[in-house]
This record gives C-alpha cells, sequence and structure tokens, in this order.
C-alpha cells in the first residue's frame, strides 16, 4: 500500500491502496461503488488519474445491494428499495459543484418493502429481482405489495420472517434468475447458524435443486463468461464451479471475509470486511485472523493474480457489495433525504 487518500470533505474515510488499483480504475474508464451497511454508505471511489482515488460517500440507512442499468441505481436499504437516474443536465449545472460531475443520479422512486432485509438486487425482465433473505425467497416489488414472491428454495415449507437459510447471493442470466447462494439448507428460524462454516449451498433456480453443498459460506455468485464464480467468504477464497456436478476450483486466495463482487474488462474487484472479535456468529471463522480490514481486491481474472488491494483505515470495517459504473469519470448521487 504505497497511496493514500481522503474523500474531501469527508476525511474520515481515510484509504490507503495500491497505484495499480487507480491505474486499472483510470485505463478502463470506470468508477466502484460499493455499499457498507455498518458505516451507513454508498460510495463512489473514482480515479483522479493513474495514481490517485477520490471518493465521495452518500448517506443511507443500511445500504446493501446495488443494481446498476444503463442510466439507472437502484440501491436495497433498511426498509425501501431506491431508484435513482442519471440527469445529464443536471449533472452540469447542480448548484453546490457546478461543472463537477459528469454524471448526477437523482431519485426517482422508492418501493417501501420493510425490514425485509433484501441482500442482492439485480435488473431483468418483469423489473427489479431482490434476494429477500428474511423470507427466504426472491421477490419483485410494485406499488400494491411489500414484496411479491417470485421463487423459493423448495426445502423452504412457508414463507415466514424468519431468515431460515440466509439465501444472500443471485446469479442472472439472460435477465433472468440462474443461481442463488445460501448459508445453509434448513426450514427452521435462522437453522443455517447451525453450521455456518461449513453449511452453504448453491442453488439452480430454473432447476429448482441444489447443485453443490457444504461450502464455506457462499456469497456473490456471478456468470461470467459462460461459468460460475463464488466467494467463500469463511476462507476468503474466489471459486469457480462446475453446475454439473458441484465441484470447484479456487481461481484466488484473498486472506479476507470476501463479499461483493463485480467484473470489468477481466478484472475483478473484489469486497473485504474485517470481522469483529465480538462476533460470536464470525470470530470462529478460519478467515477470522486475517480478516482484519475491510476494502477491495483487484483480481485479474485470467490468472487468478491479486494485482493490487484498498484497504480502509477507519470508519468503514464491513462492505457487502461492489459493483462497477462504466464509463465514468466523476459520479455524483443526490439522496433523498440524509438518513445519517
Amino acid at each position: 500500500m504505497n497511496n493514500t487518500a481522503n474523500a474531501n470533505p469527508q476525511k474520515r474515510f481515510s484509504i490507503r491502496y495500491d497505484k495499480s488499483v487507480a491505474e486499472v480504475l483510470y485505463q478502463l474508464g470506470c468508477n466502484l461503488i460499493i455499499t457498507t451497511y455498518q458505516a451507513g454508505k454508498l460510495i463512489f471511489i473514482a480515479p483522479r488519474n493513474e495514481e490517485t482515488l477520490f471518493q465521495i460517500p452518500v448517506s443511507f440507512k443500511k445500504p446493501m445491494g446495488v443494481a446498476i442499468k444503463q442510466q439507472s441505481i437502484a440501491v436495497a436499504t433498511k426498509t425501501n428499495i431506491q431508484f435513482f437516474a442519471n440527469s445529464k443536465a443536471l449533472a452540469k449545472t447542480y448548484p453546490k459543484n457546478p461543472d463537477t460531475y459528469d454524471k448526477l443520479y437523482v431519485p426517482r422512486a422508492t418501493y417501501y418493502s420493510g425490514q425485509t432485509d433484501v441482500h442482492d438486487i439485480h435488473f431483468g425482465k418483469g423489473g427489479l429481482w431482490a434476494v429477500n433473505t428474511r423470507f427466504s425467497c426472491l421477490a419483485t416489488h410494485n406499488i400494491h405489495y411489500s414484496f411479491t414472491p417470485r421463487w423459493k428454495p423448495s426445502f423452504i415449507s412457508r414463507l415466514l420472517p424468519e431468515d431460515r437459510c440466509h439465501l444472500n447471493g443471485l446469479a442472472m442470466e439472460n435477465d433472468l434468475p440462474q443461481y442463488v447462494s445460501a448459508l445453509g439448507q434448513s426450514d427452521t428460524p435462522e437453522g443455517w447458524r447451525e453450521n455456518i462454516a461449513q453449511g452453504g449451498i448453491l442453488m439452480d433456480v430454473t432447476q429448482d435443486r441444489i447443485i453443490a453443498e457444504n461450502l464455506p459460506m457462499p456469497h456473490s455468485p456471478r456468470i461470467l463468461y459462460n461459468q460460475l464464480y463464488v466467494l467463500f467468504s469463511a476462507t476468503g477464497q474466489l471459486a469457480r464451479v462446475n453446475p454439473d456436478n458441484g465441484q470447484y476450483e479456487v481461481i484466488a486466495e484473498l486472506g479476507g471475509f470476501i463479499r461483493g463482487m463485480a467484473e470489468y474488462g477481466n478484472y475483478l474487484f473484489i469486497g473485504l470486511s474485517k470481522i469483529r472479535k465480538s462476533s460470536k456468529t464470525f470470530n470462529t471463522l478460519p478467515i477470522s485472523n486475517k480478516a482484519t480490514h475491510a476494502g477491495i481486491a483487484v483480481v485479474y481474472l485470467p490468472t487468478g493474480a491479486v494485482i493490487g488491494k484498498l484497504e480502509y483505515d477507519t470508519v468503514v470495517d464491513e462492505i457487502y457489495d461492489v459493483q462497477v459504473l462504466p464509463d465514468t469519470k466523476l459520479p455524483g448521487m443526490i439522496s433523498p433525504t440524509d438518513e445519517r
């Protein structure tokens, strides 16, 4: 780590990072979006040049999953899902900082879902698909209900607010759900906690079958170049999974609690979280002694090499989602309310 940066005026979000992280983002012409529900922020990470990064934090209540489609961004928060659209005209004339942003995301709609503990979200056919973790199902949203159930694992007997299997991750194919990750095959309230380190599963939604099991806390499944990748949070490993037989190959060892993954230009941007020593749930995991910082790891997918990392010194301890905002120099976002 040979560079430091502060998000002015948010100087308390101090980061250290390898020069290669800024270099990759600058050459790709993209920004990163991360969410930290623990700190209550969505943060844009933008390259000023090939050596320096700049941060823009935006306040939300417990931000989790982020979805991006063309000029729209959706953010899942504690009790609702908020939608933003890019306004090119306002980006140039925004009163607080005119001639600063090349994109400015302004609030356009909110769905009030209640405390359903939404994790991953993706735009797709039929609207925005959400992993409704509290009710153990995939759902969409409209103005008539808190959510509309669209699919649940066959082992879940009833849709109750009991977080029975900790359904968390969703991989889309052809704009429809294809694979999901969960921390256990349980039909009892929070039953997944009984074998948290090795009870994880991956499921094929279209076939309603488990394709891999006994996994170390799988998160963030993604279909990349026609192959299925997933993060094993408990061991800090990036893996490629064969859906036909459930076998997997470890692609990279990241040395931390990992969750949140986005790909752009053959590079993976993977979220790192710090494990709280006071956590009875996580402090016994195999990776607990190594998970000392939150940040981002950058992996070159063709080789599995970790080409650089970004780490937070203060404030940010846990990251949930990571997304890439392409073709962007410096984005801004107007939050509907200051929810700190």
